[in-house]
């Protein structure tokens, strides 16, 4: 007689985005020039999805995939990283996404990438094919501002999950501007409406000059008052992160890090043990309303390959949300991810390992400042070395 079934548990994080099949250059130099290439994945909300996977957490991933080889190869892989892909749509019409690109910085004019995701099956996602209730469980949904640049349904669906309503997930929210994609003029439109209607959002700092016009961090706030938490991102600058004193995070068992209390009864969060604090960099200021600011350098890193960073920093950081850490320490385990995806070839790395990470994320202000990681520094047995 067979026992009563096996009800797995929800996931910590929900993925939802296009995932495409990746095609890397064999060596640097123009489209035109490069004799050939290897096959990868790519998608900022898979690449989120494998690194969170990978560091331990329960992950789904929710995207839309042609019925086709290429299809096939990404939900594989996408697997072969321990994430969910129980939810991954097969469009019988519609083919998988595909791109090409070139291995220099993104932010560059030598950069080049060629998509072929026009019409693909992820562009036909919408809330008919993606359920809310498919996203509903989890503890964090992921989403980023590609996916309302695909299509009108797409946006519809942004729109859905983004609206505020009772017992919904913890939205994450990068804002990911890609401007070949938007060709309405209505990116920064449409972008400020999602974030501001997201719990966590993350965006770059030249994203936000770009979209809005914000020249500082405390401008970005100024912009977008109404997420509990905001991380602007600042590169080899580090990151800020602004969160407010009262925020408390509407999924049960997920609550920001305890705080002391000072002689005074405020609330007060403390720093990494041996450390006076990170330092507040120009152009923050010490709070926006209820703000705490927090301000973590990002570590020295020979860069490798630039592509991915983003989505690992934002894998780290939510990785440090679901432990509860705090905000200093979500930080520099985000550095510490896209550290790691800048020193190794491709769209995906692996995170260091926890206990590794925990290490470096525990040193003081002066130690951590005397980082300098390159290629290999996730292993175990590789030291981490210093100037």
């Amino acid at each position: 007689m067979s026992g009563p079934a096996r009800v797995s548990p929800p996931p910590d994080v929900v993925c939802l985005g296009e995932s495409m099949v990746a095609f890397l250059p064999t060596r640097p130099g123009r489209l035109a020039d490069v004799p050939s290439f290897t096959r990868a994945i790519g998608g900022a909300e898979s690449n989120v999805a494998c690194a969170l996977a990978a560091a331990g957490h329960r992950v789904q991933w929710v995207g839309r995939v042609g019925r086709d080889g290429f299809g096939e190869h990404l939900v594989d892989t996408i697997a072969g990283y321990g994430v969910d892909v129980g939810a991954v749509g097969r469009d019988p019409h519609r083919p998988t996404g595909a791109y090409f690109r070139t291995d220099e910085d993104r932010a560059t004019a030598a950069h080049e990438v060629v998509y072929y995701r026009a019409g693909s099956a992820a562009s036909a996602m919408s809330p008919a094919t993606v359920p809310y209730e498919s996203v509903a469980g989890a503890r964090i949904l992921h989403v980023t501002g590609i996916t309302a640049a695909l299509s009108a349904d797409c946006l519809a669906l942004m729109r859905e999950l983004t609206a505020p309503r009772a017992g919904r997930p913890l939205v994450s929210f990068d804002v990911n501007h890609r401007t070949g994609l938007w060709h309405d003029g209505r990116a920064a439109e449409v972008l400020l409406e999602l974030a501001r209607g997201a719990d966590v959002v993350f965006v770059g700092a030249d994203e936000a000059e770009a979209l809005w016009g914000a020249v500082d961090p405390a401008g970005v706030r100024a912009v977008l008052p109404e997420p509990a938490v905001l991380v602007v991102k600042g590169g080899g600058g580090g990151a800020v992160a602004f969160e407010r004193r009262a925020a408390s995070f509407p999924t049960p068992g997920l609550r920001p890090a305890p705080r002391a209390s000072n002689a005074g009864g405020a609330d007060v969060q403390p720093p990494i043990p041996g450390s006076g604090g990170p330092p507040t960099p120009p152009g923050v200021g010490g709070g926006v309303g209820r703000d705490t600011v927090t301000h973590t350098p990002a570590p020295r890193v020979t860069v490798l390959s630039p592509v991915g960073a983003g989505d690992a920093f934002v894998a780290g950081f939510l990785s440090g949300t679901l432990r509860g850490l705090r905000m200093d320490a979500r930080l520099r385990h985000g550095h510490l991810a896209a550290a790691a995806a800048l020193t190794v070839p491709g769209d995906f790395a692996a995170p260091p390992r926890r206990e590794h990470a925990d290490r470096l994320v525990a040193l003081d202000d002066a130690a951590w400042g005397t980082l300098h990681l390159g290629p290999g520094w996730t292993g175990d047995d590789q030291e981490v070395r210093t100037p």
